[in-house]
């Protein structure tokens, strides 16, 4: 396969600051389409995406209406979902079409890439680590790992569901009852930003109890309430 054939599928909600490097990493890398899913943007973020050359759809907010929405219209054999305070790095593509192309499924590959966090320190290298073992050994990427899917395998499973909250994890699950997830070598670039302003181990521990309690049960509406 070739990069031409991955759309690349970006959920904002105001993010004028940071939309068009998130879009440009795509191009960069030679994605075939870009489609920014805009949940109600109060911001210019949906003008500075078309003016980027993506496709720009709308729909209620919530990153699983949102990235649900954007598969919708994708074209491609193959979709990448990122976050758009994140930016792929150089040749992410070529790596993740050899990873598809040597593999003996190759219509139900699905996984994530390596984080990169634009912070210093062991602290961050030790999130990173820890993210790409979660991959490995759980079989479960984030939304911030820059999850792809070949589009057989999206459909198959439903596709992401229309949540406020963990959709990710919910995705992750039911594609890892089809396949182990790949980690690709190519790099997802991360804003550190969420760690910075709340604390990184504040932030991780509160990571882990939503997750928890999500196992627990407890629905992603009240989750989405405790996440806020």
């Amino acid at each position: 396969m070739t990069p031409q054939q991955v759309s690349v599928i970006i959920p904002a909600l105001n993010e004028a600051e940071r939309i068009e490097a998130a879009i440009g990493s795509a191009w960069d890398n030679d994605a075939g389409e870009v489609i920014v899913c805009d949940g109600g943007s109060s911001d210019p973020t949906p003008e500075l995406a078309r003016a980027q050359r993506a496709i720009v759809v709308t729909a209620p907010r919530g990153r699983g209406n949102q990235l649900r929405a954007g598969a919708n219209v994708a074209t491609g054999s193959v979709l990448l979902f990122l976050h758009a305070d994140n930016r792929l790095g150089d040749g992410c593509f070529k790596s993740l079409c050899e990873r598809i192309d040597a593999s003996s499924q190759p219509h139900d590959c699905w996984g994530g890439l390596k984080q990169r966090i634009e912070e210093p320190g062991l602290v961050y290298r030790t999130l990173e680590w820890g993210n790409a073992s979660r991959i490995r050994w759980r079989g479960i990427p984030f939304g911030d790992q820059a999850i792809f899917v070949t589009r057989t395998l999206y459909d198959r499973v439903g596709g992401f569901p229309a949540v406020p909250l963990m959709e990710d994890v919910v995705l992750s699950k039911a594609l890892r009852r089809q396949s182990w997830p790949m980690l690709v070598d190519g790099i997802v670039h991360i804003d550190a930003r969420r760690w910075k302003t709340r604390g990184v181990f504040r932030q991780t521990a509160r990571n882990w109890g939503l997750q928890l309690a999500h196992c627990m049960g407890v629905s992603e509406s009240r989750l989405e309430k405790w996440y806020r």
